[in-house]
């Protein structure tokens, strides 16, 4: 079992209002679509990163772009501008930090992986 970090600000904000906004019932259909599909992404995530359902794999680009090795699992499949979730293991054992959380970047056809917005996981020293 992992523990997942969400690395970009943005995205800590992003969850925290998702789940702020469905305890008090006041989702949008588009947000509840995503907190629903988040949420349950994480969750797999957090107990077997390599689950068949999520697809995970290595993006070879963002991983020397990086320095580490990125990884791609899906929020949903069979859908042209699917969600995508970019994360890397770390910056502890046990941990798997979310660091970008995008539509599929073949839907921008012209730039692919080089517009996907990564954050720093903020290495902690030994």
């Amino acid at each position: 079992m992992f523990k997942i970090r969400l690395g970009v600000l943005e995205m800590a904000e992003l969850w925290e209002g998702l789940r702020s906004k469905a305890a008090g019932g006041a989702l949008g259909k588009d947000e509840e679509k995503l907190y629903k599909k988040w949420g349950k992404a994480m969750a797999l995530l957090a107990n077997d990163p390599q689950y068949p359902g999520l697809h995970s794999h290595e993006i070879e680009a963002l991983s020397r772009r990086y320095g580490d090795k990125v990884w791609q699992s899906y929020l949903e499949n069979r859908n042209s501008s699917a969600a995508r979730m970019y994360w890397v293991y770390g910056p502890l054992k046990g941990e798997i930090t979310i660091i970008g959380l995008e539509p599929h970047p073949e839907d921008k056809k012209n730039s692919g992986y080089a517009k996907v917005k990564l954050s720093a996981i903020g290495k902690e020293e030994d």
